[in-house]
């Protein structure tokens, strides 16, 4: 523990059995701690002095959780350790499960340790045949007690790129279920977070996005440690010369030699250059592949120009990391789609479990199509779709299918691409759940969580109607009166699902118009005081101001009226907004328009006020004054900025809700 590792290999000189010494509550051995702090030399050292027999036996010893030296290597991605001990005993060693049931194999595909991973997947291909038994056992070692494979935990822990290739690797796994009776497509769905169309960004943030350029993972061949091949990198326009090169080179050895020494080779090598060129033919690229370079020197020069201008490296390598969690996620989803059973992707599945009466029990899951609507996953709800339409049938024990579930839960990037498709418009939206509700019922129900990204129980209650008004628009004319099973039409639904929201609404809208029309009052006072007056005064014989035919007189009587009348203006609307009725339809459009119209002629009253005051005051002072007094008009209008930045915010939102017709979701809670 103090680290005194010469002292170790003396005292297992004096006693070997020190070895195999438990001297932790963990139950770790020395070899355990040693592997945990990462003396890989003493390791092997250690491993190198000791007979076959003893670092077989000290090799599987595990602690308290059952995990053996090669767990902890494979776990923190050691991968000369990891080597050092698999090959050593490669077939008991990689087998060996903890009391989790995960070998090691699975410890650094769930914590996303990709060599570490690839060099104990080539000891145990290295050690089994190409027979449908050892691969069914290759298959076991990828899973745990509780069914969760490594394909589970590697989508879990969003390690998408690893997830990719152990798609190629172990393709039976696509279609294996937990004890849950999840499949990995399953896991998938509930990660609305690693997709695009569950990701907001703002103007700047989705700029950068664009600019990133990131390539899809591709599958490679590399499951040896120390054999792996190495692939040679060139540009696409030299792919001819090569290939002619290596043509011309397989002929001279042809004529030189007699035979050709790779001829076993050509046909595995064209194979997979077929299988390469018919992925790439697959993708659809967006510029020419000579134009990458030019591509790529821009968006570095767009990066370069954001940090200079204040934008933040790591925050500009936030937004990459996040579009490449996209393009992987949604490469995983593709490969799981494809390769997936139908059984599985698109029906209803049945897991049978053992209940805790030792009775046989059936459970029904979910298709995964139904999830991805229910979390807002766009890309999975569109893919298995356009993979197989049939999936637009499927429904939950509540009867509900992709169309009612998107609605339910408030997803309207789902909700916009079903309503799109013409066909799944005249079917799947005519569907009636177990309780006889329609989607416009569903669409009109308030739920407890708060869907929507605006701040105030007004505005949520705004967008909510406005997510009524749209559905309802999408439906049949005939289902605007139909009832449920309560005996309740939609409208009368949405009336007493969202009377609370209404009256804490209605409370949010009373306190501000009170709070903005007192400060209105203040402005217009002022304002109207303000306008009577005339600096300077007026010439006692013709009335007229002695100093009209100065620039600051016109600004200051200008100002002064605009900033009466605005402020009348909203001492007006905020007064129309404490005495309106606060009906639902009211949140939609008369009430918000009110508070809108109210805080921007609240805003221009109050600077109009400081404009007039600043060029009134500009007559008094001293002509050697009126160049230092610029810094103090400037401090003056400080705490009026400030108000008006804090109210920024408010005043966008309201702004954007009253111009758009879908509700933007909010994907910080969300419904389960």
């Amino acid at each position: 523990m103090r680290g005194q590792w010469q002292e170790v290999l003396e005292a297992k000189k004096k006693n070997p059995a020190t070895l195999e010494a438990k001297i932790t509550k963990a139950e770790d051995t020395v070899l355990h701690i040693a592997i945990y702090v990462g003396q890989t030399s003493f390791v092997t050292s250690l491993l190198d002095n000791i007979s076959q027999e003893v670092c077989c036996h000290i090799l599987q010893m595990q602690n308290s959780k059952g995990n053996t030296p090669l767990h902890l290597a494979a776990e923190l991605g050691n991968v000369e350790l990891c080597n050092n001990i698999a090959k050593r005993d490669p077939k008991n060693l990689i087998s060996r499960r903890n009391l989790e049931g995960e070998t090691p194999l699975f410890l650094a595909a769930v914590h996303g340790k990709r060599d570490a991973f690839f060099c104990l997947h080539g000891h145990q291909q290295s050690n089994s045949g190409d027979d449908d038994d050892d691969q069914s056992v290759n298959d076991s070692l990828a899973t745990k007690n509780n069914g969760d494979t490594i394909l589970h935990s590697t989508i879990s822990g969003e390690h998408f790129g690893l997830a990719v290739q152990i798609i190629g690797l172990y393709p039976k796994l696509v279609n294996c279920v937990n004890e849950d009776g999840e499949l990995p497509l399953h896991i998938l769905a509930r990660k609305p977070n690693c997709f695009k169309s569950s990701t907001r960004m703002e103007l700047l943030q989705r700029i950068i996005y664009s600019c990133s350029i990131v390539d899809e993972f591709e599958e490679t061949d590399e499951v040896h440690c120390e054999n792996a091949e190495k692939s040679h990198d060139h540009p696409l326009n030299y792919g001819t010369c090569i290939s002619l090169l290596s043509l011309l080179k397989c002929a001279f050895k042809a004529t030189t030699t007699g035979k050709d020494t790779k001829a076993d080779e050509e046909n595995n090598v064209s194979r997979k250059l077929e299988q390469k060129q018919a992925k790439k033919e697959k993708r659809r690229h967006r510029f020419p592949p000579n134009w990458e370079a030019i591509i790529r020197f821009l968006t570095l020069t767009m990066k370069a120009l954001l940090i200079i201008l204040g934008a933040g490296a790591s925050w500009i390598e936030k937004i990459q990391r996040k579009k490449v969690k996209h393009v992987l996620a949604k490469q995983v989803m593709d490969e799981l789609i494809q390769r997936g059973s139908s059984l599985y992707k698109y029906e209803y599945t049945f897991y049978r479990g053992m209940s805790t009466e030792g009775v046989i029990e059936k459970r029904r899951m979910e298709s995964p199509i139904l999830i991805a609507a229910k979390m807002g996953v766009a890309e999975m709800v569109d893919k298995i779709l356009e993979t197989n339409p049939v999936a637009i049938h499927d429904v939950d024990s509540n009867n509900k299918n992709v169309v009612l579930l998107a609605i339910e839960n408030r997803q309207p990037r789902v909700y916009t691409l079903l309503n799109k498709k013409t066909i799944i418009r005249e079917t799947a939206f005519r569907q009636l759940d177990n309780l006889g509700n329609s989607a416009l019922h569903l669409a009109a129900t308030y739920r407890s969580h708060k869907p929507w990204r605006v701040p105030g129980a007004a505005m949520q209650m705004q967008w909510e109607y406005k997510w009524y008004k749209l559905v309802k628009n999408s439906m049949p004319p005939n289902f605007y009166e139909r009832y449920n099973k309560n005996g309740q039409t939609a409208k009368q639904l949405f009336i007493t699902s969202h009377g609370q929201l209404a009256k804490e609404g209605g409370k949010w809208l009373t306190k501000t118009s009170e709070s903005c029309s007192v400060v209105a009052a203040l402005v217009a006072t002022v304002a109207f005081s303000t306008s009577t007056a005339i600096p300077g005064g007026p010439d006692q014989e013709t009335g007229i101001p002695l100093l009209l035919k100065k620039a600051p007189f016109h600004i200051f009587a200008l100002a002064s009226l605009i900033a009466l009348c605005s402020s009348v203006t909203a001492l007006v609307l905020f007064l129309s907004i404490l005495t309106s009725r606060f009906q639902e339809k009211d949140f939609a459009v008369d009430l918000p328009r009110k508070l809108l119209l109210g805080l921007t002629t609240l805003f221009t009253s109050i600077a109009s006020v400081l404009v007039s005051f600043c060029s009134g005051h500009f007559f008094i002072l001293e002509d050697e004054l009126k160049v230092a007094v610029y810094p103090i008009y400037a401090a003056t209008c400080l705490p009026v900025t400030f108000f008006a930045l804090v109210q920024l915010p408010l005043y966008f939102d309201l702004s954007l809700a009253m111009f758009r017709k879908v509700p933007q979701r909010s994907y910080k809670v969300l419904s389960h």
